[in-house]
């Protein structure tokens, strides 16, 4: 039986929760710093039966005579803000797999605070690892493996289309549904509204694929609602932003190798994800339907933790560590 600190209780943490005890997993220790949350049973707070096991604001203090396997931590989606997490975590010498977008794969983006981390992975021989549906799996890890029959690859192109209104509320906060366009740009110029992951998903297929790049850039505008809406955590009026479109693309000199297009907004109808591969053979698959990004983040979370604790210790990614899978 998997033994769990679970580190960040918010939806998705709770989500995390439900299924690995689905799965026979067992949370030991749980932190969250909110005043709310903390001495509540965790198991009460995700919806479940009460656990026994309280709620901490610290890990030293949640681990206070109780042993895990491995920290699952589903908190914060920047670096710089996991960084003490991850330190307090190493310190009790417990891998981790966390959920946070910019440590999928951050060594062009963020290459001091990368190696940073990794020197204190090493230190106390754990591993880390940034994964989830996106980044970790569906734009940059999964349209990698489809090349494994290629003959020659010439472009690999992403299509993440999704009706957001089935997502947790904050994941419709963060693509900035229902602001008003005014809003939408603020935020967007604080930078905090938008899919977090796109930059790293580029550079991670680069260096997959061996592709030195000359060139990255990302374009981000608002969905903009052609009709009241309704469906999604507020009501959204005509005109309103109802979501975010993002656009990463990778160059190899003047050439466009890497497009990663996603757009999530409430109300759209129709969600799918497609991945095109030009080259030999020419690769074209589409999920029809879309993957649900809460679910599948959790899941894979979870899949990953027994590669995790088979890889080397220090700072991982989905190309470093053996194939994740779903097991019993």
């Amino acid at each position: 039986m998997t033994k769990i600190l679970q580190v960040g209780l918010g939806p998705l943490g709770q989500k995390t929760v439900q299924f690995a005890v689905a799965r026979g997993m067992k949370i030991v220790a749980a932190v969250d710093s909110s005043p709310n949350l903390v001495g509540r049973d965790v198991g009460e707070v995700c919806g479940l039966k009460k656990m026994g096991v309280k709620i901490s604001p610290t890990v030293k203090e949640a681990l206070k005579k109780k042993k895990a396997d491995i920290a699952v931590v589903t908190t914060v989606s920047s670096l710089a803000r996991l960084e003490q997490i991850v330190t307090d975590i190493a310190k009790e010498k417990l891998s981790i797999v966390s959920t946070c977008e910019e440590l999928s794969f951050p060594w062009k983006v963020q290459t001091a605070r990368a190696k940073k981390l990794d020197k204190i992975c090493k230190k106390y021989k754990i591993s880390l690892l940034g994964t989830g549906v996106n980044p970790g799996f569906l734009m940059d890890f999964l349209p990698t493996v489809m090349t494994g029959v290629s003959k020659s690859v010439d472009k690999i192109e992403v299509i993440r289309v999704q009706n957001a209104s089935v997502r947790r509320v904050p994941f419709q906060q963060k693509i900035g549904a229902a602001l008003t366009l005014q809003e939408f740009k603020k935020k967007e110029k604080e930078g905090t509204l938008r899919h977090v992951g796109l930059p790293e998903s580029v550079d991670f297929i680069a260096a997959r694929m061996g592709w030195k790049l000359t060139k990255k850039t990302e374009t981000l505008e608002p969905v903009v609602a052609d009709k009241d809406i309704t469906v999604g955590y507020k009501p959204i009026k005509a005109g309103m932003a109802c979501g975010v479109e993002q656009i990463g693309r990778g160059y190899v000199g003047n050439k466009e190798v890497i497009t990663l297009h996603f757009r999530a907004a409430v109300g759209e109808p129709k969600s799918y994800d497609t991945i095109r591969v030009t080259g030999d053979p020419m690769i074209n698959s589409t999920i029809e339907g879309g993957i649900n990004g809460d679910v599948a983040t959790c899941a894979i979370t979870l899949n990953a933790i027994h590669s995790v604790l088979l890889a080397k210790p220090g700072l991982v990614t989905m190309s470093d560590i053996p194939a994740v899978a779903f097991s019993n």
